[in-house]
């Protein structure tokens, strides 16, 4: 008498693969199109000629080395520092002008901080290119 053994065939596990992989796709083909897409006859604006202004509690140092706080001159380094409110101190915010010369800029700043200033933050603009 023989014993038969019926051989199941093991099945691949490359089809449940096979089904995320299509599923994910149809997920990224969807979710892709959901914003409508720009009008072909538009024309973006550019803002890099735009003229910025500063925000409005910090320090700007103009291309000649004038301080100006609120549209307001201020003297110097020294007594500005000395009227600022100590919360302000903890970090004084800087706009230096795009021609004011490195040795003056370096120079202001070490000034502030010898005037009590703990941190001097150069605020610059970000060029979106």
């Amino acid at each position: 008498m023989r014993i038969t053994r019926q051989i199941q065939s093991e099945r691949e596990p490359t089809i449940a693969l096979i089904n995320i992989v299509f599923l994910m796709l149809v997920f990224f083909m969807i979710a892709g199109t959901l914003a409508p897409p720009l009008d072909r006859d538009v024309t973006l604006i550019k803002t890099a000629d735009l003229e910025g202004s500063a925000p409005p509690d910090t320090l700007v140092i103009h291309a000649d080395g004038r301080l100006s706080y609120r549209g307001a001159p201020v003297a110097d380094a020294a007594s500005f520092v000395a009227e600022l409110p100590e919360e302000q101190r903890a970090a004084l915010r800087v706009v230096p002008d795009r021609d004011l010369p490195a040795k003056k800029l370096v120079t202001i700043g070490n000034d502030l901080r010898a005037a009590g200033a703990k941190r001097v933050i150069l605020m610059s603009e970000r060029a979106l290119q």
